[in-house]
């Protein structure tokens, strides 16, 4: 069965830096886009960062852009989000997703197949 855990969330000040993880058992990631998004209690889920099969492409919603950036490891199975200057705004719970169904760097949740449990970010002073 193929199950996402997220790690390294915390509570941070803004500008600090901080890195997610996300492990896949079950299956291999090799091949499979890969993505992060977040989401506030009693808001939408928002699509933060995709990375393609290989680690070739990714792509950014813009207001991460130059601050976040996503990463893969497809002999470990995990997929990384390495968070800089991080804002007040960027606190969130922040899920892994992957797709079996889609290439290249999909955006929208429908996209995606399995997630993570979430892992919560508080960026504050």
């Amino acid at each position: 069965q193929v199950q996402l855990v997220e790690s390294g969330g915390g509570l941070v000040q803004p500008g600090d830096s901080l890195r997610l993880s996300c492990e896949l058992s079950g299956r291999s990631i090799v091949g499979y886009p890969m993505a992060w998004f977040r989401q506030a209690d009693g808001l939408e889920r928002e699509f933060v960062a995709s990375i393609s099969g290989r680690g070739v492409f990714s792509e950014y919603t813009d207001s991460v852009k130059g601050r976040f950036t996503i990463s893969r490891d497809n002999v470990k199975n995990t997929v990384d989000l390495h968070m800089n200057f991080l804002k007040a705004e960027d606190t969130d719970v922040y899920y892994c997703a992957a797709s079996w169904t889609k290439s290249g760097t999909p955006r929208s949740a429908g996209d995606f197949d399995y997630w993570g449990q979430g892992t919560q970010v508080i960026v504050s002073s």
